[in-house]
């Protein structure tokens, strides 16, 4: 990298992203689809070719949120385990999972040969090797779990077939997959439009409403409307739901570095280790036809720590150590990843409201497959159609195995004890003069908790700093720029402006 600071990512738009449109009139549609990412796009697809009227509205570009900050893995292999998973569902739910991980894979291959989509989709191998520390027998039961579960071509190995890194034993689980996510929904967008769907960016929702008719709310007061029959928010957190989904599961920022490496000096394939955060490495060719190695891992809890420079530098010296063979660092970025309770993506009615508003959140780590998942579990429910999924995805499910309370119960004392440390925590810094410029801090005056920023011509800006989700007291991200709330994940500009929910509206503005 040129800079020492901020972060660079590998994927970048794409010219054949069909050209922004803004939303100018009402519209009428079939189905509402809240949310222009990998959730989004396929449901809308799938409706589409099903004979729907469907339209996307999203607050920023097609694929610019949590999409545009993956690594793009395509696998069945999870990294919750399946031993764990059978703990927490059973072993139906495990091979159900497998089942529905499985056929995301598929399916998105199955898109990209319909539509001629051109995203550097290819299936590739991928292997779970012990991180330090670990046992082989872990290896062993999650072999176990994953034949239980169906998943019966998963193999233990002696290692990964990489000069460069000795990974020792291993799981390989033969063709999952990976391609360029970007490119991905560009075709997307393009076969949307093609079967009659209108897709609008830069079209924040404020609110989903109604009975027999949805009303989408666009804008500051509602100024636009969408009315359909049923709306899916896709929002990567959900806009629609205040606390039932919010308190099953936390947010994580995860980070990525990719490293220049020789061209094809690295077999094209999918690394895991057994960690907790774990590493996940995959290659990819630079546009200059170069290789690069993507490395990530280093999770906190959004927003309850500011040190992403650490992470980053933990990361390169772990690649360093392990992978001789990684040369300059290219890229750096970070994404929020949500952790649901139980490991499962909460797809389904969105808890509580009407039931034909329905929600996509938990991506566990998984999200390109569990968007896709949710593109084929929700195109079902909103046709009527039985789907053999629903069961484990439902939001409403309950979390009731031991594990999965265990890990509900630790969230949730965290999210409280965050409340109540905030809330009696001095400022961050002794005055705003101390605030640099392009830089934020919280500031206590009086009564208010204040979110000051000083831009680059060193004018001070100041909101409040009660997230407008749940008040929870939002902390300075000074690698991306941003506001971060360490209880729900809500993410706002130096502004105030959202950027992340499930807050939709910004920081309120203070005297």
């Amino acid at each position: 990298m040129d800079d020492d600071k901020g972060t660079v990512s590998l994927w970048t738009a794409t010219d054949e992203t069909p050209a922004r449109r803004q939303l100018t009139r009402d519209q009428k549609a079939d189905v509402c689809v809240v949310g222009a990412g990998i959730a989004g796009m396929t449901t809308a697809y799938l409706l589409g070719k099903a004979g729907k009227k469907v339209v996307v509205l999203d607050d920023g570009e097609i694929g610019g949120g949590e999409t545009a900050h993956t690594t793009a893995h395509l696998t069945a292999a999870l990294d919750d385990r399946y031993y764990r998973l059978e703990r927490m569902h059973g072993e139906l739910g495990a091979r159900l999972a497998a089942e529905s991980h499985s056929e995301a894979v598929n399916q998105i291959e199955t898109i990209v040969r319909e539509e001629s989509i051109e995203c550097d989709f290819e299936r590739v191998d991928g292997y779970l090797f012990l991180a330090e520390g670990d046992v082989r027998d872990t290896l062993e039961r999650e072999l176990e779990a994953c034949h239980r579960a169906g998943l019966a071509d998963v193999r233990l190995v002696g290692r990964a077939p990489i000069a460069a890194f000795d990974s020792g034993p291993c799981l390989v689980f033969p063709r999952q997959g990976q391609f360029h996510p970007l490119k991905y929904l560009g075709g997307l967008a393009k076969a949307i439009e093609r079967d009659g769907g209108r897709i609008f960016t830069g079209a924040h929702v404020t609110s989903v409403t109604g009975k027999r008719v949805i009303t989408v709310a666009i804008g500051d007061g509602g100024k636009m409307k969408v009315k359909a029959k049923a709306c899916v928010v896709a929002t990567n957190s959900p806009i629609t739901d205040m606390y039932v989904t919010h308190v099953k599961q936390a947010p994580y920022r995860t980070f990525v570095v990719g490293f220049r490496v020789p061209a094809d000096s690295l077999p094209h394939l999918l690394l895991w280790d057994t960690g907790d955060p774990y590493h996940y490495i995959r290659t990819y060719r630079d546009l200059d036809g170069a290789g690069v190695l993507i490395v990530g891992g280093e999770d906190h809890k959004t927003g309850q720590a500011d040190d992403a420079e650490t992470r980053f530098d933990a990361i390169e010296q772990w690649t360093r150590t392990h992978f001789r063979i990684a040369g300059e660092t290219r890229y750096r970025w970070s994404g929020q990843v949500l952790e649901p309770a139980d490991g499962m993506a909460m797809i389904g009615h969105n808890p509580g409201d009407n039931p034909n508003v329905y929600i996509c959140t938990g991506d566990s780590g998984n999200g390109m497959t569990h968007g896709t998942i949710a593109g084929i579990l929700l195109t079902d429910l909103i046709q009527k159609r039985s789907n053999p999924w629903t069961t484990l995805y439902d939001p409403n499910r309950g979390m009731v195995s031991r594990s999965s309370v265990k890990d509900l119960a630790k969230e949730n004392i965290n999210v409280a004890l965050q409340y109540a440390k905030d809330y009696v925590h001095p400022s961050d810094v002794g005055s705003e003069d101390e605030i640099p410029s392009g830089s934020g801090a919280v500031i206590r005056e009086g009564r208010q908790i204040l979110a000051v920023f000083r831009d680059e011509a060193g004018a001070l800006h100041k909101r409040s700093a009660k997230c407008t989700h749940l008040k929870c007291i939002v902390h300075w991200n000074s690698t991306e720029s941003s506001w971060d709330c360490p209880c729900h994940g809500s993410r706002f500009d130096p502004m105030g402006k959202v950027l992340n929910g499930p807050a939709v509206t910004g920081l309120e503005e203070v005297e």
